[in-house]
């Protein structure tokens, strides 16, 4: 939806950019987005699309910005109209200090020693699926492999069964690429009505879940409430339906592209920990929205009271000003703490953070350990989209 350019938003500052359909993301998702880091491009734009909003073009802005939480608020969500007003989600849509003890009983839930634990079901679900495909000479990896092993354990995760993936595969791809088949209501309504049964048997009788673990632990002291809890649950499966599969998608891709890469790991395995920091640094595809609650000056102009800004992790990530030579993957850049923003900043960085990137060095070690070689298929394209998890849509592999 267009509207009128508010008065406050200088004439050099409109751009016709639709963040879930940047022009030749099917082909490039990165340098579709880095079309706004052009020579001259100012750092902070006005897309005339989705109802309209601000866009931060320039990686330490964006950064800035993702960790503001004291004048730019968490509560819209996302540039979808309506979506933020709906979803109302625990804790990703609170904002300090109501935000603290939510994610604090979230945090305890994905608490190292349970991501720790969980990592032999990781290695045996991967290598299921390797064994799977190794066979056959070629796959969509997408289809194949980055839509179930991440889906499958955090199904595992919380403890409901592993048949419902491909219809809860298609709610988290309605939330992040929407291609408006539903509404926001009816989105959240599905997603709700599927996991209340789960949540009304957790709270009554907590088992080992991760959401028997959150409930358990209550909120600063006291019991969740059943709304609260069904905020937080449909929080939680949301995020766990979408974003580690783009990623492990992007990844898989720079190695078909790479096999100097696939060589090198498959020589030093133990280069694998710094080499998924360094890949997930490189491939960022999550992007947020936060809406100003006051006016905020900045870039030379003014973000007013109520105005949506969008922060893409991408364009942190791959600014030259930030990163020396961002597009390298540099695998000695993952021996010390790298400042990026693939998994956020500030209070609401990804509370799966240490999930996501042991999944990533699972799949690493085990793919890379069991299949020979792998390239693109010059018979089938890949194929990107864009949203607020950006994507593979396909990706045809050979061996």
């Amino acid at each position: 939806m267009q509207l009128a350019t508010p008065p406050h938003v200088p004439a050099d500052r409109v751009v016709d950019f639709d963040i879930f359909n940047p022009p030749g993301v099917e082909r490039d998702y990165f340098a579709a987005w880095r079309t706004l880091q052009a020579p001259g491009t100012p750092g902070l734009v006005w897309s005339t699309a989705n109802g309209g909003h601000w866009i931060a073009t320039r990686g330490e802005l964006v950064r800035t910005l993702w960790a503001d939480a004291e004048r730019l608020s968490s509560e819209c969500l996302a540039v979808t109209p309506g979506l933020g007003e709906v979803m109302r989600f625990i804790p990703l849509q609170q904002d300090p200090p109501e935000h603290g003890p939510f994610r604090t009983s979230v945090m305890k839930g994905l608490a190292s020693r349970f991501v720790v634990a969980l990592e032999p079901k990781v290695e045996a679900v991967a290598q299921e699926l390797v064994d799977g495909l190794r066979p056959r000479g070629a796959c969509d990896f997408v289809a194949d492999f980055a839509e179930i092993l991440p889906l499958n354990i955090f199904l595992s995760l919380i403890d409901v069964p592993l048949e419902d993936r491909p219809r809860l595969r298609t709610l988290g791809v309605q939330l992040t690429r929407p291609d408006g088949s539903m509404t926001v209501e009816q989105l959240r309504d599905a997603a709700d009505d599927y996991l209340w049964p789960f949540i009304e048997q957790r709270m009554a009788a907590p088992g080992d879940d991760l959401f028997s673990r959150i409930l358990s632990e209550g909120v600063g002291g006291r019991p969740w409430s059943v709304d609260e809890a069904r905020r937080m649950c449909r929080n939680l499966l949301f995020g766990g339906l979408d974003t580690v599969a783009a990623m492990i998608g992007m990844v898989t891709l720079h190695l078909a592209r790479h096999p100097e890469d696939q060589h090198l790991l498959r020589e030093r395995p133990d280069l694998i920990p710094t080499a998924a920091d360094e890949l997930m640094r490189r491939y960022p595809t999550v992007s947020v929205s936060r809406n100003a609650v006051v006016d905020v000056e900045a870039d030379g102009v003014t973000i007013r009271k109520g105005d949506i800004v969008y922060l893409p992790s991408v364009l942190h990530n791959l600014d030259p000003a930030c990163f020396d030579a961002p597009d390298a993957v540099d695998y000695a850049r993952g021996l010390t703490p790298v400042r990026h923003t693939t998994m956020g900043a500030g209070a609401h960085r990804c509370v799966g953070a240490g999930l996501a990137r042991m999944e990533m060095i699972v799949f690493l070690r085990t793919w890379l350990a069991a299949m020979p070689a792998f390239a693109l298929d010059p018979e089938r394209p890949v194929t990107m989209k864009g949203g607020n998890v950006g994507a593979c849509t396909a990706l045809p592999l050979v061996w």
